[in-house]
């Protein structure tokens, strides 16, 4: 379901829909069983990212690939040989400290009301919005999942995925191409290693040629970053030229072939993806600037809400890393 919302922009009058809160889920659970919890975890987040700003991507992307697995339920957190946080694709996961520290004050303030999965959501969003980008109201009442296996983390979606794979993967959690290309777009800030692209660089055919989606400028700055016999840890931007502003420019460099990831660039390749990549990366800077600024909050509530634990649901964990 959606609500109407009127909004004035340049004297002209636009209806633009405002996503309803799902899941059961509601803003402002805590306002009257913790009613400082939003505003402790932003705090906290606030602080680790004034030390190190990389770690608003390292938070969002913590996020996600917890909503990919179990839903939006903290199992990304919970410690274990087995558990998901050991699974290959999460092996490069950080921000978990940001997410202990809320914990612990919150622990202090309301014994055993906020859940981590909440932390997660709010620590997301506030990461963001530090990141220059929008602040939207984060809907809560998740409750903490029991179940971690790493055995379950092969939905994830990896750099090497071509476009329909993605579709499908995003498809199975209820999101859609707008949701695919949107949500995505949050690699405008952070960062990857050097081995998770450089086949596209020196490698990508039998015959040993770089991939011919990536712009000959493009090739030759990640050949300088990433040589060919170094062991693929030197660190690459993923939006390169505005690491670390949550902007629209991550669509300009896919459109310019100057994508990082091959999955990333591949969203050019299909005539859907194309699209909506184009109306991101436009040259009316004000307007699509703002429409990918709310297409994402809208993405974002809608991934948040994936399969998640209300009511009596789960559990309310003490220690983020230990189920009760």
């Amino acid at each position: 379901m959606e609500i109407n919302v009127l909004i004035v922009i340049s004297l002209s009058l636009v209806l633009i829909p405002v996503a309803k809160p799902q899941g059961g889920l509601k803003t402002g659970f805590y306002s009257s069983t913790c009613p400082k919890a939003e505003a402790t975890v932003r705090s906290t987040v606030a602080a680790h990212f004034k030390n190190d700003p990389t770690v608003a991507a390292g938070l969002l992307r913590l996020h996600f690939h917890d909503c990919f697995v179990e839903g939006c339920d903290g199992s990304i957190l919970i410690k274990g040989t087995s558990a998901e946080i050991n699974a290959l694709p999460n092996l490069g996961l950080r921000g978990f400290e940001v997410i202990d520290d809320a914990k612990a004050q919150l622990e202090a303030l309301c014994p055993g009301v906020v859940s981590c999965a909440d932390i997660l959501a709010l620590a997301a969003r506030d990461s963001v919005d530090l990141s220059d980008g929008p602040n939207w109201a984060v809907p809560t009442g998740r409750r903490d999942g029991r179940v971690s296996l790493a055995s379950k983390a092969s939905n994830l979606p990896s750099p090497l995925d071509s476009v329909d794979t993605q579709r499908s993967k995003f498809a199975a959690k209820g999101l859609d191409d707008q949701d695919l290309v949107t949500l995505v777009g949050a690699h405008t800030i952070g960062q990857t290693d050097c081995r998770f692209f450089r086949y596209r660089l020196y490698n990508f055919t039998t015959t040993g040629n770089s991939d011919p989606s990536l712009s000959q400028s493009a090739l030759t700055q990640f050949q300088t970053m990433c040589p060919k016999n170094s062991d693929g840890t030197e660190q690459v931007a993923l939006d390169k030229d505005s690491q670390m502003k949550f902007d629209e420019n991550y669509f300009k460099n896919v459109r310019d072939g100057n994508g990082v990831l091959e999955s990333d660039q591949r969203l050019w390749g299909d005539p859907t993806t194309r699209d909506i990549v184009k109306k991101y990366a436009g040259t009316i800077r004000g307007l699509l600037g703002f429409r990918f600024d709310y297409e994402f909050k809208k993405s974002m509530t809608k991934m948040s809400s994936i399969e998640v634990k209300t009511g009596t649901q789960g559990e309310i964990r003490k220690i983020c890393s230990k189920i009760n």
